[in-house]
C-alpha cells in the first residue's frame, strides 16, 4: 500500500512553463529587458502547487525529445503542424533561452530534473509512477495541462493528475471517480482507448470520422478496450451498429498505429532519481548569480518558502 508519510510530484515541465508564457505578459523583463515572462511563470507555479499540494519528493520531468522518432514512424502526422523550418520544435522565439534559464534555476535549487533521449516526458512520468507504484511507495500526483497524462490514473496506488487546463490556481485533481463522471470511462488506460477513437488534433491525430467523445466512451465501456472493439468490428454477429462498424473498419490502419502514440511508454530506462526536496540550494552562489542576473528575486523567494513549509509538514 502507498506509504502516507509523503507524496511524489511529477512535472510536465513543458506544459507548466508554455501556460506560463502564454498567461504572463512578455512586458515582464529581466533588469536589461529580456523576457523572462516563462521563467517567472514557471517558478511562481512551482511555488503554489508545492505549497497547495505539499509533497516531499519532486521531479521536473522533461521533453528531451518533443517528436519521438517510434511515434512518427507509427503516425507520420504526430505533431507534424508543429515542425519548424529548421525540423526543430514551432515556438516562439522568446520561449527557447527562457526554458535554459529554467534549467539553470532548477540545477542551482537543487530540484531533480529527469528525462531521456528518444521519449517525451509523459514517457518520464509514466515510467516514474508506475516505479513508485510497484514499489509500494508514495502516492503521485502528475501535474499536466494534457489530458492525454489521465490515462496513468490508478486509485489503488494512488496515482492522480492535478489538471491545469483551466490554470495552476484551478487544477482538479483527477481520480476514477473524476474520469468516470466527466467522461463514462472505467479509469486511466480506458481514456487512452477513448482518445484514439476520439482523437486530438492538436498532436495531429485524426480519430475515427464521425465517432466523438461520448460515442468512443460509449464504445470502450461496453467493448471493455480498443481490442475488444475491433474483434466486435469483424464479428458480423456482434451487437454493434452497421455504421459504426463500418467507420472503425476504414480506419483499421489508423486504429493500429494510433495507440503507441496516444499510449504512454512506462518503462523508460531510467536511473534512479534523487527527488527529495532539497534542505537548502544546492549551489547557492549560482542560484544568487541567477537571480541577480534575471531579476527572479520574488519569484525564487517564494519557491524557497514553498520548499521549507512543504519539508515540515
Amino acid at each position: 500500500m502507498p506509504s502516507p508519510a509523503g507524496r511524489l510530484m511529477l512535472l510536465d515541465s513543458a506544459s507548466l512553463y508554455f501556460r506560463a508564457f502564454h498567461g504572463v505578459p512578455e512586458s515582464v523583463t529581466a533588469p536589461d529587458g529580456t523576457p523572462v515572462n516563462a521563467v517567472r511563470g514557471f517558478l511562481d507555479s512551482l511555488a503554489f502547487l508545492v505549497t497547495t499540494h505539499r509533497p516531499t519528493r519532486l521531479v521536473a520531468c522533461w521533453d528531451d525529445d518533443w517528436r519521438p522518432a517510434f511515434r512518427v514512424r507509427a503516425l507520420p502526422s504526430y505533431k507534424a503542424h508543429r515542425v519548424a523550418p529548421d525540423g526543430g520544435e514551432d515556438a516562439p522565439a522568446a520561449l527557447g533561452p527562457q526554458v535554459d534559464v529554467i534549467v539553470d534555476v532548477l540545477a542551482a535549487l537543487g530540484l531533480a530534473r529527469v528525462g531521456a533521449p528518444g521519449y517525451e516526458a509523459d514517457d518520464v512520468m509514466a515510467t516514474l509512477a508506475v516505479r513508485e507504484a510497484s514499489a509500494g511507495g508514495d502516492p503521485v500526483d502528475v501535474v499536466t495541462g494534457d489530458r492525454d497524462l489521465f490515462q496513468l490514473v490508478d486509485d489503488t496506488t494512488g496515482v492522480r493528475v492535478l489538471y491545469c487546463g483551466k490554470g495552476v490556481r484551478k487544477a482538479e485533481a483527477v481520480t476514477g471517480d473524476w474520469l468516470r463522471a466527466r467522461y463514462a470511462v472505467a479509469g486511466g488506460p480506458a481514456y487512452a482507448d477513448m482518445a484514439v477513437l476520439r482523437g486530438d488534433p492538436s498532436d495531429g491525430l485524426p480519430g475515427v470520422a464521425g465517432i466523438g467523445e461520448k460515442t468512443a466512451a460509449a464504445l470502450v465501456t461496453r467493448h471493455g478496450d480498443l481490442a475488444g472493439l475491433l474483434a466486435a468490428a469483424d464479428d458480423p454477429a456482434a451487437d454493434l451498429p452497421a455504421g459504426q462498424r463500418r467507420k472503425l473498419l476504414e480506419a483499421r490502419d489508423y486504429l493500429a498505429a494510433a495507440p503507441v502514440v496516444v499510449q504512454t511508454v512506462r518503462d523508460v530506462p531510467l536511473p534512479p532519481v534523487a527527488d527529495a526536496l532539497p534542505t537548502a540550494p544546492a549551489d547557492a552562489d549560482r542560484l544568487g548569480e541567477l537571480v541577480h542576473r534575471w531579476g527572479l528575486g520574488s519569484s525564487v523567494e517564494r519557491v524557497l518558502t514553498a520548499l521549507a513549509q512543504s519539508r515540515g509538514a
